[in-house]
């Protein structure tokens, strides 16, 4: 019985030394080895490609035919293939994107969905009566160089293609595929490409993924094989491009790469037009006329003509092709080269598009490249195709159209603008600095979010830009952590796709450089990474460890929290209190003497600092407040300084100490703006280092010669702090939005 009743005593005092345990300041500012890969031959610890680094090269030459009629898409390829890798291969794998859109396709069924109780004859139609449309390919057959049939396997959007020997190091296999397949309409079946049907029987086709493409095989992963199931986009490998396209010869069609063929396409009077764009730096020249657009939506013409196109170290190929497109472009000039800006887009798309969509290219090609590195490609496109936001390689579609009677809204206007540059800055990120977007969405779209928002603020500092500022990723930060998860997230697993990976990242990266760690550190570690990596596969883990060998900027706890974790920022002003210089010790003053002197033997006369009024002190203006006397400091100033020196020093008169309190997980620097008697202010800024010994409070004295009446936490809402209600002494009173 005793022994049952001692267990029961013991218990409690587990617990007890359990909740201990916990209460234990979490190390926030510990490095990351647990977090990331071991660096080695191939990527270094400095962030940078290793003496042993590689990359594979996959080049095609490819005929493709539109049947315009019909929506179908023909092709034949012959891929050359390089291994770079120091072991051999025994078989390769290819994408097959197009697959999600056949029957077939998994895609649906991993989506959960819902019974509407209401819905149009047209919706239910699609949904319940019709047959599902079937846009996979169609392989006709795969052959090695000599034409001997090649043995593949398809698992839904890959296909594994067999190798009679294993492919050596430095060793290059040819082999040939023909397939054909039904091109979707976007806007009914879904997509990345397709067409859009006009009322007139005219048809806008935006082209991607329309060809069986070589998958990434490197030294992270092995073959980047992981499905296609809508979300996370597209891994692929560098190389060089011969593209033969059919359509019909009444079409105006642009593409990847540089036309061989213009002479052949276009007319005299175009040639003329383009030939002059080639020279205009200030504004775009329409090469093909709304009057010749218009002329050609009429005639459906049955003959064809082939567009030639030659692309060099490019990792994808996109083509856009109507009889409906207006033509403009211009010439850009960059640091060291020149470039053209173009643009193709219905007559729908104006006035709009012909004011705004070339120009908005332009700029955007002179921002990033300004922030990276210049634009190494010929050219760069913008296709307006309706609901559509999708890059590629020199080519990109973009949404935004006037309403019928040609009018827009400021709304309209700022979100094509966006779009435009945010697709067309994917050939930065990742088109040329080419990360894995199926597995680290955000290291494209949220890098690319961030470069848009500078874009657009210095094309106009008044920009409505959505994704950047700190403050407007607060109502995703503050939700409910149920609901979401890490930037360091695969694709398929971010339930609020547009927050993650785009948002908070652009607006994690905005607080390092305006914030943390300053423009001129941010802006060269940064524009190191883009050219360490230009061409080459980047990791996340190149990324974090470029950005700190740059600048000298430890920034592990900035990865951990912002990236790693779920956390958000909340700091407050907890308590005030203010203190004036007597040579009188107060009780407490004596008691905290008592002590000091006894541990450090402290001798002679003392400066003592006595706290006015309560805890919380609150200013009362009808009560200046001055310096006492104090014989003993002013006796160690003459002693110890020249007049010259002296005249020199400070004199403050006030001195309040200030703790700041830290609800929120993440750890953050704390800026701090000062307001006086006479209205002037004063900006404090410490870095998130101050909560390394404490991860719950903090303290600061500010020492002046003025009054304080006011003190507020982030005045300019830069680092995403979720609850500002706590951001200021005396407290603010919050009115409510009603009011």
């Amino acid at each position: 019985m005793r022994k049952f009743l001692l267990g029961l005593v013991l218990f409690p005092l587990l617990s007890i030394a359990q909740e201990k345990k916990a209460e234990k300041n979490p190390d926030k500012f510990k490095q990351m080895y647990d977090l990331l890969a071991t660096p080695n031959m191939y990527r270094t610890a400095s962030g940078a490609p290793g003496p042993e680094y590689y990359q594979q090269q996959a080049d095609y030459k490819i005929d493709i035919e539109l049947d315009d009629k019909n929506t179908k898409l023909y092709g034949q390829e012959t891929v050359t293939y390089t291994n770079n890798a120091k072991e051999g291969l025994d078989y390769l794998w290819m994408q097959l994107d197009q697959n999600q859109q056949s029957r077939k396709s998994l895609s649906p069924m991993v989506e959960n969905n819902v019974t509407d109780p209401v819905m149009s004859p047209k919706g239910f139609s699609r949904k319940y009566l019709e047959e599902d449309f079937d846009g996979g390919f169609n392989i006709e057959y795969v052959k090695d160089a000599s034409g001997k049939p090649m043995n593949y396997t398809i698992n839904q959007t890959m296909m594994r293609i067999e190798l009679a020997t294993p492919l050596k190091h430095g060793e290059k296999i040819s082999f040939s595929i023909k397939w054909w397949y039904n091109i979707n309409n976007y806007r009914l079946d879904g997509g990345r490409s397709g067409y859009e049907q006009f009322e007139d029987g005219n048809r806008l086709y935006i082209l991607a993924q329309f060809y069986p493409r070589m998958a990434v095989y490197n030294d992270v992963e092995g073959w980047q094989n992981q499905q296609f199931w809508g979300a996370g986009e597209f891994a692929l490998p560098f190389g060089n491009f011969d593209v033969n396209i059919t359509v019909p010869a009444d079409h105006i069609l642009e593409a990847t790469g540089e036309l061989l063929n213009r002479s052949e396409v276009f007319t005299p009077a175009q040639l003329a037009r383009y030939a002059q764009a080639e020279k205009s730096f200030d504004k775009p020249v329409i090469v093909v006329t709304q009057a010749e657009a218009e002329a050609a939506e009429k005639g459906f013409s049955t003959q064809k003509k082939t567009w030639k196109f030659k692309a060099t170290n490019v990792r994808d190929f996109g083509i856009s092709t109507s009889r409906k497109f207006i033509y403009d472009a211009m010439a850009v000039k960059l640091a060291t080269r020149n470039t053209m800006a173009i643009s193709l887009y219905p007559k729908e798309g104006n006035p709009l598009w012909e004011e705004y969509s070339t120009r908005i290219v332009a700029h955007t090609l002179k921002s990033y490249s300004s922030h990276t590195f210049d634009y190494p490609y010929p050219k760069a496109i913008s296709i307006n195709a309706e609901d559509q936001g999708m890059e590629y390689p020199m080519i990109c579609w973009n949404w935004g159209r006037p309403d019928a009677d040609g009018k827009y809204s400021d709304r309209v206007k700022h979100g094509m603008m966006s779009v435009i540059v945010h697709e067309v800055g994917h050939n930065f990120f990742p088109m040329i600095v080419n990360s894995d977007e199926r597995q680290w969405t955000w290291m494209d779209e949220g890098l690319n979010s961030f470069m848009e928002y500078m874009a657009l603020i210095e094309w106009d500092p008044n920009f409505p830009a959505d994704r950047g500022p700190a403050k407007n990723i607060v109502p995703y930060m503050s939700g409910d952590e149920r609901g979401l998860e890490p930037i360091m997230s695969n694709s398929e697993s971010i339930r609020q796709f547009g927050n993650n990976a785009y948002g908070k990242p652009a607006a994690a990266l905005n607080i390092l450089r305006e914030t943390v760690m300053g423009r001129e550190l941010f802006d060269y570690a940064f524009k190191t990474y883009a050219n360490r990596w230009k061409f080459k596969h980047p990791t996340p883990e190149d990324f974090f460890r470029t950005m700190e060998d740059a600048s000298a900027f430890d920034l592990d706890w900035f990865w951990r929290g912002w990236f790693y974790t779920t956390d958000y920022n909340d700091i407050g002003v907890k308590e005030v209190k203010k203190y004036f210089v007597s040579n009188e010790p107060s009780k407490e003053v004596k008691d905290f003497l008592k002590t000091r002197r006894r541990r450090n033997r402290i001798e002679g006369p003392m400066v003592y600092m006595i706290a006015d009024g309560s805890e919380s002190y609150k200013p009362d203006m009808n009560k200046p407040f001055e310096i006492k006397d104090c014989k003993t400091l002013q006796e160690y100033v003459e002693k110890t300084f020249t007049k010259e020196e002296q005249a020199k020093l400070k004199t403050p008169k006030y001195f309040y100490q200030v703790t700041f309190d830290k609800p929120g997980e993440l750890v953050m620097p704390i800026i701090v703006e000062l307001t006086f008697e006479d209205g002037t202010t004063e900006m404090h800024h410490f870095p998130a280092q101050i909560w390394r010994m404490n991860d719950k409070e903090a303290n600061r004295t500010f020492a002046t010669d003025k009054a304080i009446v006011k003190i507020k936490v982030d005045p300019k809402e830069e680092t995403a702090d979720i609850n500002t209600t706590n951001n200021s002494w005396p407290k603010e009173e919050v009115k409510s939005k009603f009011d």
